[in-house]
């Protein structure tokens, strides 16, 4: 199975010699838990998309630092993009951006939030529900995050998967064959860290300990790959494209 790789932000030029670029962490996320798989990236942000749905058996859109309410021409591209691959039936997953701008694709709003940074590990509730790739998942996840906006309003019908009192909105489903997450399952300790100390100045001085002291705690991302790659690959009927 191929998976397309929509790469709406790109990782920090300091740290890309080491951790190379988002995409990557996701390859390698997600091919621990299957080898068979196969990859093939398209930075959207320099307006860089695939000729069309078909060149890839199932998608997921990555993180950014951009916000979806910019309303940028390549996110309106990448809307309809989104759009016609949902209602085409492919399966379609979003991570931090790609999770506010499926939400928007599809009728709902982000925000950024009053809440402020959520950085660090976070802890999320999580209710299977009917999504029989969510079956086995422990009843909460502990993941990465690094967000200020949000979904605030959800699409008519959708169902939330995942959920904290930072975040109620952190994970969603729509239907059968399209879902995402707010935090960011690529990131290891690792790459949060470094991330972390190199956006110091952007957080006020207490999130930045808490989050850097969150650090210890055990994340659930390796676990919860084996959820998003039974989700990809899941045997479904396509609807015409």
């Amino acid at each position: 199975m191929k998976i397309g790789i929509l790469e709406p932000g790109l990782a920090p030029e300091e740290l890309r010699e080491e951790f190379k670029s988002y995409p990557k962490m996701l390859e390698k996320l997600l091919g621990d838990v299957d080898p068979s798989l196969e990859f093939e990236s398209w930075t959207v942000l320099q307006d860089e998309f695939p000729a069309s749905i078909n060149e890839a058996d199932g998608w997921v859109i990555m993180g950014s630092k951009h916000g979806v309410y910019e309303n940028a021409p390549w996110m309106i591209r990448l809307q309809e993009f989104l759009r016609e691959a949902v209602g085409a039936g492919q399966p379609v997953f979003g991570i931090c951006f790609g999770h506010q701008i499926l939400a928007t694709a599809l009728g709902g709003k982000v925000v950024k939030s009053d809440k402020g940074w959520g950085v660090g590990v976070h802890e999320y509730a999580v209710s299977a529900g009917n999504s029989d790739w969510l079956a086995g998942t422990p009843s909460t996840i502990r993941i990465n995050a690094l967000h200020q906006d949000q979904v605030v309003e959800l699409p008519e019908g959708a169902t939330v998967w995942a959920s904290s009192d930072f975040c109620p909105y952190a994970g969603l489903q729509y239907g059968d064959n399209a879902a995402s997450i707010q935090p960011h399952p690529e990131f290891m300790r690792p790459y949060e860290e470094a991330l972390l100390e190199l956006r110091h100045d952007l957080f006020p001085d207490d999130v930045y300990a808490t989050a850097v002291e969150s650090l210890e705690t055990p994340i659930s991302s390796t676990d919860f790959a084996t959820s998003l790659v039974k989700f990809l690959t899941k045997k479904r009927v396509k609807n015409a494209a």
